[in-house]
């Protein structure tokens, strides 16, 4: 699993502190108040965060598509509703955790997959919690 560190980048771009409707042009030019770092605000915690690519549509419903980036963070305990970043069985996977009674579940976000019960035998270990998503418009 290839992993970039955000931390190694520094991205500043203007801000325009404007909310913009979907369907009518907004003059956004004229509310240009400052710059943000993205850096600073995907990943509060430099240390623990990491960004993967996700490669399948199991999470397609949750707003995850194939060839987006997660932004992961070790930092986070991770609880039931998180999605995470787990290695299954020397598997990687993004999925919800979910508790279902006494079991932990990984949960896909697309109804052609089946949930993954982790079994107590299992060799499971959560990387990290997706904490933001960066999808590429221009595929």
């Amino acid at each position: 699993m290839e992993a970039l560190k955000l931390s190694e980048m520094n991205i500043a771009l203007p801000f325009f502190n404007t909310t913009i409707p979907a369907g009518f042009p907004s003059p956004a030019l004229d509310y240009e108040e400052e710059e943000i770092d993205l850096s600073r605000i995907l990943q509060p915690n430099p240390a623990t965060t990491f960004v993967v690519k996700v490669k399948g549509d199991s999470m397609i419903e949750a707003n995850i598509p194939d060839g987006c980036m997660a932004v992961v963070d070790r930092s986070i305990r991770p609880s039931t509703g998180d999605i995470i970043v787990a290695a299954l069985n020397g598997d990687y996977t993004v999925k919800r955790l979910v508790k279902a009674g006494r079991n932990w579940v990984l949960h896909p976000e697309n109804a052609f997959y089946k949930p993954i019960v982790i079994a107590e035998d299992a060799d499971f270990q959560v990387w990290g919690v997706v904490t933001a998503v960066i999808v590429d418009m221009r595929k």
